[in-house]
């Protein structure tokens, strides 16, 4: 094994202390996410299945090169990331399947007004989203109101719902004039 090959993983508080982010030296699961509240939840994910197998662990969400881990209330961090680490960085210079591969659906024709949103979302919300170690998707416009859903350490987060109205909603209104609202759906 060289230098390149070995798997670095470190840990990285959230905003929601329930959650933890683990960040890998190298992408695990590239332009795609996925969130598992619970294990039953699970599908297509080796890696979620075997998190889950952890008596602490309640939720998962994978994406990019990080992973976030919701714990239940009853445990505390400082006793579980040093053997979150370990597993991870076993898991992944193991090279075990972390996401099994989806088949492409075709994307349906979209509006103009969807496409900006999608486009601010994507530039200008998602970087700030993924480093406190969550995700927000698009889930549809009607109305005005845009629907979105909060993944990882954002899904549950005691301060989404201001980061959901302060920030986004305010961009997205101010930039998109059809936009009246901005709602959040659980993932």
């Amino acid at each position: 094994m060289t230098a390149t090959d070995l798997v670095n993983v470190y840990a990285e508080a959230t905003p929601n202390p329930g959650s933890m982010k683990f960040v890998i030296n190298r992408m695990i699961c590239p332009n795609e996410s996925v969130d598992f509240r619970m294990a039953e939840d699970v599908k297509g994910s080796p890696l979620a299945t075997a998190l889950f197998e952890f008596p602490y662990v309640k939720g998962i969400f994978i994406m990019n090169n990080f992973i976030t881990v919701t714990k239940s209330d009853e445990f505390e961090w400082v006793d579980l990331i040093s053997e979150m680490r370990q597993f991870l960085k076993d898991y992944i210079e193991a090279d075990k399947v972390v996401l099994e591969k989806r088949v492409e659906l075709t994307e349906e024709e979209e509006s103009g007004v969807i496409l900006k949103i999608k486009k601010l979302l994507e530039d200008h919300v998602r970087p700030a989203v993924e480093m406190d170690g969550g995700a927000i998707d698009f889930k549809k416009f009607e109305n005005g109101v845009v629907t979105v859903t909060m993944k990882g350490s954002c899904s549950g987060c005691p301060s989404s719902t201001l980061t959901l109205k302060a920030g986004i909603e305010n961009l997205l209104k101010r930039m998109v004039p059809e936009v009246e609202s901005v709602e959040a759906e659980a993932s």
